[in-house]
């Protein structure tokens, strides 16, 4: 406790008023001594080494019993989340640096002055320097996939040591574990923004997680020294991350973390922020989307299905290569059966909140103005924090089709799982939404935690709308969808049609993206039939630098990808070779 004391001191020289989400200058020069003082320190509650068992990380879609936020500043923000998630969980209120009753006071006060009651209202007397909860807040994993909820604390990025200590408080104040990875060989540096995970196994995040991790940063003498594998091993071991897609950061976005340009919304629907063409980070943005598309599959086996959502430019019309603020819708948070949304000009948020609707129907959308919050480069996401159930039924389902069959039923399988074993699940279906859904039972498969059941065969021309229901041995019911009977799925069963096919009449390299280039680089190639062909990177002079692809080409759409850092700047020529014919594509890498 000595050294922990010591690095309060020390630190408390630094001004922590609404401190924004980036580190300041000053904070920049006490980092280094900071961490290694911070890292020095282990609450005597928390544990150093992995959970025993396998563990899986919650999905931020699934139940949770509780939602976190940080009376740091923005408070008008704030008052909103609360006013909304306070239907939907219990919130948990981390009061600021004074940490008192007289505190509590105040915020209760300014909260039922706006019109919200205190119900379901918790304060976590604990002080904190910041508002970003998401960065620094506590990670939920269930050990077997269901059974107990843990939560894990990461070494945070930022000089800020009440925020720090948030995790063991939250572990306090719910009696869960807390496995801390602050110390070595089981030290990561990582934030909440730059890690997604879709319940099963994979994670998303930018490269920052290698820039902070690899002791070559800023701050390597204090920053964790991990090849990549030992950082994947770790997210193993601690996440039960078996799959770790990293992605290019991006030139414009400071602080490098995916929420302020992507989002998951389910296990595989990819909510991704877009730049008119050849804006600010609209390039690499696409670039990192073609990446995963082309290498990874959803949990299911199938392609990720993509959502695009406007990335608005500021009140002046600029975007972040003009210096504007970095306006972004991805940067949403589930509460259950409420998704709360940042939202910023009319004119724009029409359109996003219909996106969010048509994507997510039966969710309760709550927008939020978080104008005077994005210029410190977060909105509603980075001021949150989930604390899962710790009773979770878990139903994982990929959504139906639409289908061309009008003979045969339409199988529904669906993972369901939970500690006390499942008693019954059902699909509950309807082809008229003025008529009651009627209930089909589903049955175990060879797994015990599959399940499958039939919806009858439909004409052509029916849509089909479905949810599913399942019941625990130990009572607990759950609905997939969250929001079901009022939120569902729907396919439809269509008329046979014949579709013309629409193909580029040649063999081509489409516009390479983002160009220049500093990383991740997608380079689109078009072929009007199966061929083999050369795809090559030759410097200004034609000297072949880099072999890319050499092999057959689908019909259609092939996307290829070369990472250029590292690479000497300059100016280079992406070359196709095929049967005799020559394409070439200029390339600048900076």
């Amino acid at each position: 406790m000595k050294k922990l004391l010591i690095f309060f001191i020390f630190i408390s020289s630094v001004s922590f008023a609404q401190l924004p989400n980036y580190m300041t200058p000053e904070e920049q020069g006490i980092m280094n001594s900071y961490l290694i003082s911070a890292r020095s320190y282990t609450s005597p509650a928390a544990m150093m080494n992995p959970p025993a068992s396998p563990v899986r990380a919650s999905a931020e879609w699934e139940e949770i019993d509780g939602l976190m936020v940080a009376w740091a500043g923005y408070t008008n923000i704030l008052r909103e989340i609360v006013r909304a998630a306070r239907l939907e969980t219990q919130v948990y209120i981390i009061c600021g640096s004074s940490c008192n009753s007289t505190d509590s006071t105040s915020i209760k006060s300014y909260l039922t002055s706006g019109g919200v009651p205190l119900s379901n209202i918790h304060f976590v007397y604990t002080g904190c320097n910041s508002v970003w909860a998401r960065d620094y807040g506590q990670w939920n994993i269930y050990t077997n996939d269901v059974d107990s909820l843990l939560l894990i604390d990461w070494i945070y990025n930022r000089p800020r040591p009440l925020d720090d200590v948030v995790p063991q408080a939250i572990a306090n104040v719910f009696s869960l574990p807390l496995y801390s990875m602050n110390q070595p060989p089981n030290d990561i540096c990582n934030t909440g923004g730059n890690f997604m995970v879709d319940g099963f196994g994979t994670a998303f995040a930018s490269n920052l997680i290698v820039n902070e991790n690899d002791g070559n940063g800023p701050y390597a003498i204090a920053y964790p020294n991990h090849t990549i594998p030992e950082i994947d091993s770790l997210m193993s071991d601690f996440m039960g991350v078996t799959r770790y897609i990293k992605m290019t950061t991006l030139p414009y976005d400071g602080i490098h973390h995916i929420d302020m340009h992507m989002k998951l919304l389910d296990e595989e629907t990819l909510l991704i922020g877009q730049y008119p063409a050849s804006t600010a980070d609209g390039p690499q943005i696409e670039a990192n989307l073609q990446y995963i598309l082309s290498n990874f599959n959803s949990v299911y086996g199938t392609p990720y299905k993509i959502v695009r959502i406007v990335m608005p430019p500021d009140a002046s019309g600029n975007y972040p290569d003009q210096f504007g603020d970095y306006r972004t819708y991805t940067n949403s948070v589930f509460v259950n059966k409420t998704i709360i949304i940042p939202t910023y000009a009319q004119q724009y948020d029409t359109t996003a909140l219909r996106i969010y609707s048509e994507a997510l129907p039966g969710y309760t959308i709550k927008a939020i103005d978080c104008n005077s919050i994005i210029s410190a480069s977060g909105a509603v996401h980075c001021i949150t924090k989930e604390i899962a159930s710790s009773n979770p039924l878990l139903i994982s389902h990929q959504p139906l089709s639409d289908t061309y069959d009008t003979v045969n039923p339409y199988q529904v399988d669906a993972r369901i799982q939970h500690r006390s074993g499942i008693a019954s699940a059902e699909i509950y279906y309807r082809t008229d939404t003025t008529q009651p859904y009627i209930s089909v039972p589903m049955t175990q498969t060879i797994n015990p935690i599959y399940w499958s059941g039939y919806i009858p065969a439909q004409p052509a021309g029916t849509r089909v709308y479905y949810y599913v229901h399942a019941m625990a041995v130990s009572g607990k019911q759950q609905v997939r969808p969250m929001p079901a009977p009022v939120g569902c799925w729907a396919f439809n069963v269509l008329n046979p049609t014949s579709v013309p096919e629409n193909i580029s009449e040649q063999i081509t390299i489409h516009e390479i993206f983002p160009n220049p280039s500093h990383g991740i680089t997608c380079i689109p190639v078009v072929s009007a039939w199966t061929m083999t062909a050369d795809v090559s990177l030759h410097d200004i002079t034609g000297r072949k630098i880099q072999n890319i692809f050499n092999g057959t080409l689908k019909r259609g759409d092939n996307k290829f990808f070369l990472n250029s850092m590292g690479m000497a700047p300059g100016v280079y020529m992406v070359v196709l070779t095929s049967d005799g014919l020559q394409k070439t594509s200029k390339l600048v890498i900076r």
